[in-house]
């Protein structure tokens, strides 16, 4: 371990205590109809989902989003333009005074849906892109997908609707990384939301997508050159909660305007809330049926929001439910183990999290690094998971040299 006296303290850190327990963003999966077939996708969109929210059971939980509070809704899928009805559910959010934003691969996102969508109220979309031309494609499962995105992202240039790119970092699309830069910024893009691939879903069965922990090594510097070159061309780059933490990159990759930031805890079920197409509501869209913490059709929003002990977990937890590494951790009461999706998705619950450029460094230092190795495959469900173990061993002599 790095002796104390070289760390930033941990006292100049803010603490996860004290943030207020608001739904603040909402990221609402409308529908799991999908018209691709991503092989990272962790909710293994494609079809509707059983017993998906009516139109009339959408509008009411609207109305309870923002009674609760929420400020922003974002809709995701599948495919949110599948469902007949989005355009009135966008018109319900933004009456109801929420923002709301829209997720798309943006394969039939034609000029009328685009037209439709800003007359509805939406505020900005957010396209997929993961990697460049037939990397992208074989991602998305669909050729031509690659173009398809590519054609949306042009046509929202010069609109009054704020245009995105999210990207998934694994070992295919990190070496393009700066190649997609280039086309982010021919396409005026304002936003480039950056997450690394969840071992969850269709990802869960493709091992050659994840990056190693030791990735991270190559993965930050990369990062920072990119938020750079980005920020010269006025795009902000945005880490996701699973890139991180507490490395040499950390205040300037989540830098906000002037403001350095860091990493203050998983905000799931303190500030986020996530809801599936058939009304079950977790802290994080991402995390498995482990943390439902109850059903809209069976019990009000509110009283999910306020009783659920599986939407309470973050603020209640302690350095005592942490585990392996990160129990003993220098930002353990901080971190608390970085983003639960990854950590749970990888590990089979939450409390230790490998994915970690920090601990990266540390094992670095110490000539080691670990590697993951799946131990049991994922049932094959909407949302699940299989089980990794962690090995511990030598770090070969052309990784050492990448300590910065």
């Amino acid at each position: 371990m790095v002796p104390q006296a070289e760390l930033p303290h941990a006292r100049f850190f803010g603490s996860a205590d004290q943030r207020g327990r608001v739904p603040v963003s909402v990221v609402w999966e409308l529908t799991r109809a999908c018209d691709l077939s991503c092989c990272h996708c962790g909710s293994r969109a494609g079809r509707r989902a059983r017993a998906e929210l009516s139109s009339v059971e959408c509008l009411d939980l609207v109305d309870q989003l923002a009674e609760l509070g929420a400020r922003d809704i974002g809709l995701i899928g599948g495919e949110v333009y599948l469902r007949r009805d989005w355009l009135e559910i966008v018109r319900r959010i933004r009456q109801s005074g929420m923002d709301c934003s829209v997720q798309t691969g943006g394969r039939f996102f034609t000029p009328a849906t685009l037209d439709a969508a800003i007359e509805a109220g939406v505020m900005s979309i957010g396209v997929s892109l993961d990697g460049v031309g037939q990397t992208h494609d074989l991602q998305r499962g669909v050729p031509g997908s690659f173009e398809a995105a590519l054609a949306l992202l042009r046509r929202v240039a010069g609109r009054p609707i704020m245009a995105s790119v999210n990207t998934q970092i694994n070992r295919h699309t990190m070496k393009q990384l700066p190649e997609l830069l280039d086309v982010l910024i021919a396409a005026k893009v304002s936003n480039w939301q950056l997450a690394l691939t969840v071992a969850m879903g269709n990802a869960a069965e493709n091992d050659d997508l994840l990056l190693q922990p030791y990735d991270l090594l190559a993965l930050f510097p990369l990062l920072a050159s990119l938020h750079d070159r980005a920020a010269e061309h006025g795009i902000v780059l945005q880490p996701s909660n699973n890139i991180g933490y507490f490395g040499p990159y950390e205040e300037k990759l989540r830098l906000v305007g002037d403001i350095a930031a860091h990493w203050t805890g998983c905000s799931a079920g303190d500030n986020v809330l996530g809801i599936e197409a058939d009304g079950n509501i977790k802290g994080c869209p991402g995390l498995s049926r482990d943390y439902v913490g109850g059903n809209v059709r069976d019990e009000p929003l509110r009283l999910i929001w306020d009783r659920a002990e599986r939407l309470a977990f973050t603020h209640r937890a302690t350095k005592s439910d942490l585990w392996g590494y990160c129990a003993q951790c220098y930002y353990a009461e901080i971190c608390m183990a970085g983003c639960t999706w990854t950590a749970h998705s990888l590990m089979g619950r939450p409390g230790n999290n490998p994915m970690c450029h920090y601990r990266a460094l540390e094992f670095a230092r110490r000539g080691k690094r670990e590697r993951l190795v799946k131990v049991a495959d994922a049932p094959g469900h909407a949302f699940d998971y299989g089980r990794h173990a962690l090995v511990v061993e030598d770090m070969p002599l052309s990784g050492r040299t990448v300590l910065s």
